[in-house]
């Protein structure tokens, strides 16, 4: 089963429960893939939705840091809790270890000598991660490696 047909599924699921928290988190997420499937004008596959909810992730996090600012700790907890949930639906992230080891081959593979080269490593690198990193990770790990 794809990640929208779970979220479908699960979705139905928080309605049955009452879980509200839950429900709102999931129909945003599936509001965001629709969007995406509509501007797109076909269906996505499983990297693009990843790659929707790791955005949805990012979001949250940015109003994690306002509510921070504007000093709203209910709103950080409520942030937190959306992307606890959020984080279930993508694949276990990458150690550190881990990703500088794939970053180090994506390197060797393009060539690389310096950070002007960091866009080829960057393409080979991203479709390996598939969601278990998020690219501002990739671009430090690259970035570090080419220095």
């Amino acid at each position: 089963m794809d990640i929208k047909s779970t979220l479908q599924s699960d979705l139905k699921d928080a309605m049955r429960k009452g879980e509200e928290t839950r429900k709102s988190t999931l129909r945003m997420a599936l509001s965001a893939i629709k969007l995406a499937e509509v501007e797109k004008g076909a269906q996505m596959d499983e990297a693009a939705y990843m790659t929707i909810i790791q955005k949805e992730i990012k979001s949250r996090r940015e109003s994690i840091a306002d509510a921070e600012k504007a000093n709203r700790p209910e709103m950080i907890v409520q942030e937190e809790k959306e992307i606890k949930i959020l984080q279930g639906y993508l694949p276990a992230s990458l150690s550190q270890e881990e990703l500088e080891s794939i970053a180090r081959s994506a390197v060797v593979e393009a060539g690389a000598t310096s950070i002007r080269e960091m866009g080829q490593v960057m393409k080979i690198l991203m479709p390996r991660l598939q969601g278990r990193a998020t690219g501002d990770q990739a671009s430090q790990v690259v970035r570090k490696l080419l220095q």
